[in-house]
């Protein structure tokens, strides 16, 4: 008997480039409002910036953002897989307790927020534990995801780590080659966060203030951050810089410039545009560096592509839906409530 050939990509390279890049930037910007909001939350609860029933809709808020971030996950998680199905799943592997940690810390974190929620709703006051509780669950899950990922771009230091320790305890030594950049990622969910809470809170001016402060000192920190892991890159700088990616970063930074300027005018649209094409353009030096990091042991032209039209078609046909129900989900929540005016 002769076993289906598993080993081919079922849809063009660029097709799946895109959408993975297109579906992770989406993911990236769900979490970035979901967690950078909510350590500027637990921040602003605790030096008492702003509360009361500012504080409480904010909350009220993290429930369906956390669904969000998750039904957003899936899609570039998939991707992911499709590509580069070998390393990612060696490296859940070797980690594997680590990784499978994961949904607890994710459940966890769901669970906090809806009963930071109703509590709120209930009493008129946020609980900064609950708070607390839910944000080190959505750290942890970032930590993890940053360990594994990096160690998937390390074959070499894979084989060596499974070679030695099978059980599934192993946590990626190499802090050096993904600790900045997630530092990098924190900031960056701390800037995105900071847009979130001041266009939520745009009529509120102690909370419009909070998220100002955020959104700019986030940004200047992630740039910071960005440029001091560029630099421990190493061998790989010199191929990274040869790359389109460098022309992106440039770009990337004078969106983000860009978004700024157009915040301080309270021209929300046109910021949170110009703040999603930055993170789109970060993705994709990211996506670059891995393929940079794998030369030599990875060659994702190698790929034998055999198109499976029908699949892709019911992907994108669900991925609509589930924008066009987010969409509506937001704009019934957001709607002013009418038995109040």
């Amino acid at each position: 008997m002769t076993l289906p050939d598993y080993h081919f990509i079922s849809a063009p390279l660029w097709l799946v480039t895109t959408l993975h890049l297109l579906t992770l930037t989406l993911h990236l910007a769900a979490m970035s409002c979901l967690f950078g909001g909510t350590l500027i939350a637990l921040w602003a609860g605790i030096r008492k910036q702003w509360a009361g029933p500012d504080a409480v809709d904010f909350v009220r808020v993290l429930p369906a953002a956390t669904a969000a971030t998750v039904s957003l996950g899936v899609a570039p998680l998939l991707f992911l897989q499709l590509v580069y199905p070998r390393q990612v799943y060696a490296a859940a592997i070797v980690s594997g307790w680590f990784w499978l940690a994961v949904i607890g810390a994710v459940i966890t974190a769901y669970y906090a927020f809806y009963r930071a929620s109703f509590q709120a709703h209930r009493t008129g006051q946020v609980s900064l534990g609950l708070l607390a509780l839910a944000a080190l669950g959505l750290l942890y899950t970032s930590l993890v995801y940053s360990s594994v990922f990096a160690l998937a771009e390390q074959p070499d230091l894979l084989r060596a780590l499974y070679a030695k320790n099978q059980s599934g305890w192993v946590w990626n030594p190499a802090l050096g080659a993904y600790g900045l950049r997630w530092l990098h990622m924190l900031l960056g969910a701390l800037t995105v966060g900071g847009f979130f809470v001041s266009l939520l809170g745009r009529h509120s001016s102690a909370m419009a203030a909070t998220g100002r402060a955020a959104f700019v000192g986030g940004m200047a920190a992630a740039a910071g951050a960005g440029f001091l892991y560029l630099l421990t890159l190493d061998t790989d700088l010199a191929p990274f810089m040869r790359t389109p990616a460098m022309p992106a970063l440039v770009v990337a930074l004078l969106l983000a410039l860009a978004a700024l300027h157009f915040h301080s005018r309270k021209r929300f649209g046109l910021s949170g545009l110009c703040l999603f094409l930055s993170v789109f353009g970060m993705v994709y030096m990211r996506h670059v560096l891995r393929l940079v990091r794998l030369r030599g042991s990875f060659d994702l032209a190698a790929w034998r592509v055999a198109p499976q039209w029908s699949p892709f078609l019911l992907f994108l046909v669900c991925f609509m839906l589930m924008l066009v129900v987010l969409v509506w989900m937001a704009r019934l929540f957001f709607r002013p409530d009418e038995d109040s005016a």
